[in-house]
């Protein structure tokens, strides 16, 4: 398999989007990767809006494609990042996960657009591509973004496929130079066994990173018993934090009769959290396993 050199950036050129970008560099900088940005045009996208039915849709090409090579020439002069231009046509999710996979992307790295009249849409369209994506997906939520990543937040819990993400924080943790902070929530709904595995699994990893050359903190965090979600209460432990940069989570798909699911954990977090986060899909469990944690 050849090695992964780009990270793809969906743009709608909206704020989000161009933040999103902004973040795309200072990684793809530090892991000298390109980075391609994708524009998709669907027949009732923004830019058909703007002209009159009977233009030629060339003509709307064509100013796509100027704004997306004048967008390209600014991230690229002041970021020192090669920054390559895709303009593609057909269903917005489809596409993005479609030509992540033939440049087999390192990462989609896009934003996540919350203004009234976008949000059903742009909404449902970083849904699918978190969902559907075998990549790893950074969403961006929020407006103000550290411009490195000080420290990376690791939610673990019982499950195996979790664990996962591990590897994946190291290696992001190696190139930003941040500390990794790992911390499982304490449902009221544990009982005495489980509450000793979490504790034995947060030490595991902990020793696991550790021995990587990587800081690691670990904390356990007792959840309120009137929250349904854990979600709250992370985030709430994130923001106290003060220096986290980046979220880690499991999509924790699963295929069913017709398609895949995000859980509703998951779910919550990309959509509330005003820090980018990382969804990673699971992969084969047995290799985790081996690991020894």
């Amino acid at each position: 398999m050849n090695e992964q050199k780009v990270i793809l950036v969906p743009i709608d050129f909206s704020q989000k989007s161009l933040i999103a970008l902004e973040q795309a560099t200072h990684i793809a900088k530090l892991i000298k990767h390109d980075i391609m940005l994708l524009y998709v045009h669907e027949e009732n996208g923004v830019f058909s809006k703007i002209f009159s039915d009977n233009v030629e849709e060339t003509k709307i090409f064509e100013k796509i494609q100027e704004k997306l090579n004048e967008v390209s020439e600014q991230f690229g002069k002041i970021c020192g990042v090669r920054i390559k231009t895709m303009l593609a046509k057909g269903r917005v999710s489809s596409k993005i996960v479609e030509v992540a996979e033939m440049l087999n992307a390192h990462m989609i790295l896009m934003g996540t657009n919350s203004e009234p009249e976008y949000e059903k849409t742009i909404g449902a369209t970083t849904h699918r591509v978190v969902r559907w994506a075998k990549c790893p997906v950074v969403t961006i939520n929020g407006l103000e973004h550290h411009a490195g990543c000080r420290s990376i937040l690791l939610p673990l819990d019982l499950s195996i496929e979790t664990r996962q993400k591990v590897n994946r924080a190291i290696e992001m943790a190696k190139y930003f130079g941040s500390t990794i902070k790992v911390v499982s929530a304490l449902s009221h709904k544990y009982n005495k066994a489980n509450i000793i595995k979490l504790k034995s699994q947060l030490n595991q990893v902990e020793n696991f990173i550790l021995d990587r050359g990587i800081n690691c903190e670990t904390e356990l965090i007792e959840t309120d018993k009137k929250e349904k979600s854990v979600v709250p209460i992370i985030l709430k432990y994130a923001d106290e934090q003060g220096d986290i940069d980046l979220i880690m989570i499991m999509t924790q798909q699963e295929v069913g009769w017709i398609e895949k699911f995000i859980d509703s954990e998951a779910q919550e977090m990309i959509r509330t959290s005003e820090i980018p986060v990382m969804s990673i899909a699971p992969k084969e469990i047995g290799i985790i396993e081996s690991k020894g944690f």
